[in-house]
C-alpha cells in the first residue's frame, strides 16, 4: 500500500513553483508599497539583498533604533518614519540632500510662489511676499495651513512672532512692511491673527468677537452674540443656536469656527459646509443633526400617501400600531402600522421615528387581566383589620370577663380535654367576640364551642 501511495506523488519535475513566485512577487509588491521615496534620490534594494538585511541581528537592531532615537536633527515624524522603514527593510532611511547636514530653519529660506507663471509669491492657500516662522517649531513655512500639512503637528497662527521677507530674505518681527527693503509684503494684514493676505480680489476684516478674520466687508455682516458668528445683514432673522458654529461639520468632521471652506445654514438653523450639503441632499431630505426636512417635502409625502392607498398593509398586521415622534413638528401620536411608513397626525409629515410597536389585541387582553387582579385584590383586602390587644380588654370588661381565669373557666368545655390547659388566643377573642360572625354550616366540636360560648357571654 505504500507503493502505491509513493507511486501516486508527483516528482520534482510536475511540481509547479508558480506559486513560491507569487509570493516572493507579492512580497515585493508590498516593500515598495510601504513606502514610495521620491525619484532620484534613492531606490529600493533588491529582493536578495533585503531578505539578507532582514535578518539583521537583534542587538544591532536595537543600537540603530537607538541612534535614531536620540538623533537631534529629525523631528518626531521623521524619527518614527526611520525606525518603520529599518523594521521593514533592516537599514535605515537615507537622508535626502535637503536635510542633510543643514538646520531645519534654513529649508524656508527660498522664495515659493502662488502662481510660477504670473510670478506671484506665496503659496497654494494666500498670495503674500513673506514667510512664517512658526513658533512651535521655530520652522520658516509660507503659511499655517502649510505648516499643518508637512508636519504632524499644528501651529497657533497667533503666537507668530518673526516673519521671513521674500524679497530680501531676511527674518525680522512680524509686520506689515519689510524693515529692511521697505516693501510692502501684503495688501491686508492682521497684526492679532499674524495674516497676511495680498489677493486684490478678497476683502477681508477682523472680527474682535469672533477673536479672527473673516472675508468679506464689515459693513455686510453682523455678529450674533448667542450664535457666536458673523452672518450676513440679511440673516438678522436667523434661528439663533448657541455657539452654532463652534462644532464640527457632521459630514466631513472639520471644525467649522475656523474653517476656510463656505457655511451655508439650513432652515433648522444648524450648519453645514456648502460642498457636504451639495453631497448630502442627494440622498437624504433630513437634517444630519436634528433630522427635520430640510425643505417643503408635501409633494414627497403626497406620493407616499398614494403608494400606501394602492399597496395596503397585509389583513394579519391591522391589530398592529406604531406610536411614533415626528421629527418635523416635534409630537408624538399613534399610526398604523407599516414595515417603512409612519405618518403623523398632527402635521402629516412621513419625516417620523418609530418609539414602539404595540398589539392592540393583546394589550386588550392585558388590560382586561389587570382589572380583575385589581377587583380581586380590592375585595380581598376589605375585611376588617384584627383588634388590637386595648380593644380586646375592653370588649372583655364590657362582657362582664373580669380575668383571663374567669375566661378559660368559660371556655374550657368548648375547647376540649386537648386544649384544656390553654388559654384562648387573643386572635380568637377579636373574631368571635368583638366582629361577632354568623355561624358556620359546618358540625365541627370547635364551632359548635364558639357558637355556645357566644350565646352564654350575651346571656
Amino acid at each position: 500500500m505504500s507503493q502505491s501511495q509513493d507511486n501516486n506523488l508527483p516528482s520534482d519535475g510536475e511540481i509547479d513553483y508558480d506559486v513560491e513566485n507569487v509570493h516572493e512577487e507579492d512580497e515585493e509588491d508590498w516593500q515598495d508599497a510601504e513606502e514610495q521615496p521620491s525619484e532620484g534620490l534613492f531606490s529600493l534594494p533588491t529582493r536578495r539583498k533585503s531578505t539578507e538585511q532582514k535578518t539583521i541581528n537583534e542587538t544591532e537592531l536595537r543600537k540603530k533604533i537607538k541612534t535614531i532615537q536620540q538623533s537631534i536633527d529629525l523631528n518626531p515624524r521623521e524619527k518614527a518614519k526611520q525606525i518603520q522603514y529599518l523594521m521593514s527593510h533592516g537599514t535605515t532611511l537615507p537622508q535626502t540632500t535637503n536635510s542633510a547636514g543643514k538646520d531645519p530653519i534654513d529649508n524656508g529660506h527660498s522664495l515659493s510662489f502662488n502662481n510660477e507663471e504670473e510670478n506671484i509669491l506665496g503659496c497654494k492657500h494666500y498670495q503674500r511676499k513673506c514667510k512664517l516662522q512658526a513658533n512651535c517649531c521655530q520652522k520658516i513655512v509660507t503659511c499655517r495651513f502649510c505648516h499643518d500639512d508637512a508636519e504632524d503637528h499644528t501651529t497657533v497662527r497667533n503666537e507668530t512672532k518673526n516673519m521671513l521677507c521674500m524679497l530680501c530674505l531676511t527674518l525680522q518681527p512680524a509686520a506689515k512692511s519689510c524693515q529692511e527693503c521697505n516693501e510692502e509684503l501684503a495688501r491686508y494684514y492682521c497684526d492679532k491673527c499674524k495674516l497676511w493676505d495680498d489677493d486684490p480680489n478678497k476683502s477681508i476684516y477682523h472680527c474682535e468677537d469672533c477673536g479672527i478674520c473673516r472675508k468679506g466687508l464689515d459693513e455686510d455682516f453682523f455678529h450674533c452674540k448667542k450664535c457666536n458668528i458673523c452672518l450676513h445683514v440679511s440673516m438678522k432673522n436667523h434661528k439663533c443656536i448657541e455657539r452654532n458654529l463652534e462644532s464640527d461639520c457632521p459630514i466631513c468632521g472639520e471644525y467649522m469656527f475656523t474653517s476656510t471652506a463656505v457655511v451655508i445654514f439650513m432652515p433648522c438653523g444648524h450648519c453645514i459646509h456648502k460642498h457636504c450639503y451639495a453631497d448630502y441632499i442627494q440622498t437624504s431630505y433630513q437634517c444630519p443633526t436634528c433630522l427635520k426636512s430640510l425643505g417643503d417635502m408635501s409633494e414627497y409625502f403626497k406620493r407616499l400617501d398614494n403608494d400606501l392607498e394602492r399597496q395596503p398593509m397585509p389583513a394579519e398586521y391591522e391589530k398592529y400600531i406604531s406610536h411614533i415622534f415626528c421629527n418635523d413638528c416635534e409630537k408624538k401620536t399613534p399610526a398604523k402600522y407599516h414595515f417603512f411608513y409612519h405618518k403623523c397626525k398632527h402635521c402629516g409629515s412621513f419625516n417620523t421615528t418609530v418609539l414602539k410597536t404595540e398589539n392592540t389585541e393583546e394589550t386588550a387582553q392585558n388590560k382586561d387581566g389587570e382589572q380583575r387582579e385589581a377587583i380581586f385584590t380590592s375585595g380581598s383586602s376589605s375585611s376588617a383589620p384584627v383588634a388590637s390587644a386595648a380593644e380586646i380588654e375592653t370588649a372583655t370588661e364590657s362582657l362582664g370577663l373580669s380575668s383571663n381565669s374567669d375566661q378559660e373557666h368559660i371556655m374550657q368545655p368548648q375547647a376540649g380535654s386537648a386544649a384544656g390547659n390553654s388559654p384562648m388566643p387573643s386572635s380568637f377573642l377579636g373574631v368571635g367576640y368583638i366582629r361577632n360572625p354568623p355561624p358556620s354550616s359546618a358540625s365541627s366540636t370547635s364551632s359548635r364551642g364558639r357558637n355556645n360560648g357566644t350565646e352564654c357571654n350575651e346571656g
